[in-house]
């Protein structure tokens, strides 16, 4: 086996992983992202217990139990830039021998659920409901760095969204993935669902106008009349497509669960996201606790 050289797999003084200083006894099978460094600690409250505090510029990380249940809650920061860290740190703490440097032989998959907050796409779909993403559909250009390839359906939705949205050529080539089955069939009571599209940035990427004009000013109107069969989509925020490509091709079970804060169609906003944030992660936690 290729052993992985300093340049590329970079530990600190204490034998853990360079960006979320976290060596791999500290980190939990089952893991929680949050973009806000300060919600880790919102869902942190609900441990019974808490071993292990770590952080890192960005990245804090709580690993405690919930009964006998063991759980990581980590900040990833904002956007797909950050989950490319995340997702790959993650993964070698779980399938990389930190000692000999070289892949495990023997693989492990991690359960990783996202906790964020995201904007609706939809009229009947209102500020602090909640949302399970079916798919993570990217506009913001990560995987096309790594060799992620659609299945049967996923390309099916991929060029249809191609084809009604046109954002193929003047952004960058949309790329999608699936939502853990294993994960999504345990969120349904109260959850809505259906696509989740993950933009690179939170003004004109998700077509906010203060100053700037933006190329595509219909941005809202293509993604919210989007629909192929049973599919639309239902909201869009800035990390799930990149949690769910990566953890797809690293063999890790991935899901995304959003409060909405704000409703792109009705022009709202939740006049309390942090009870809306709380509501989920206490409706989250008492599902994930029995995973």
């Amino acid at each position: 086996m290729s052993r992985i050289p300093e340049s590329e797999l970079i530990l600190n003084a204490r034998g853990a992983i360079y960006h979320l200083d976290l060596r791999p006894e500290e980190l939990a099978e089952t893991v929680i992202t949050v973009g806000d460094p300060g919600r880790v600690s919102q869902v942190s409250k609900h441990f019974d217990v808490i071993e292990v505090k770590q952080s890192h510029r960005e990245f804090i990380t709580h690993t405690g139990r919930i009964g006998n249940k063991r759980i990581s809650v980590l900040s990833s920061g904002i956007g797909t830039d950050n989950i490319d860290i995340v997702l790959n740190e993650l993964d070698a703490l779980t399938n990389i021998d930190f000692d000999s440097r070289t892949i495990k032989p023997e693989k492990r998959s991690l359960n990783i659920i996202r906790i964020g907050t995201c904007g609706s796409l939809q009229g009947d779909i209102p500020v602090d409901a909640h949302i399970a993403g079916t798919h993570g559909l990217g506009i913001d250009n990560l995987l096309n760095y790594y060799l992620l390839e659609p299945n049967e359906e996923e390309g099916q939705l991929l060029q249809q969204f191609i084809t009604q949205t046109q954002l193929n050529s003047q952004f960058s080539k949309p790329y999608i993935a699936t939502a853990s089955m294993a994960l999504l069939k345990n969120f349904v009571t109260d959850f809505n669902r259906g696509i989740t599209v993950t933009c690179p940035g939170f003004y004109g990427p998700q077509g906010r106008v203060l100053r700037l004009g933006l190329r595509q000013p219909d941005l809202i109107d293509a993604l919210t009349k989007f629909n192929y069969g049973q599919y639309r989509i239902v909201n869009f925020e800035m990390e799930s497509s990149a949690i769910y490509g990566l953890g797809k091709l690293l063999g890790h079970q991935c899901l995304s669960l959003n409060a909405v804060v704000a409703n792109r169609i009705t022009k709202t906003f939740s006049k309390d996201g942090t009870a809306a944030v709380e509501n989920l992660i206490v409706k989250a936690l008492g599902i994930i606790e029995k995973l």
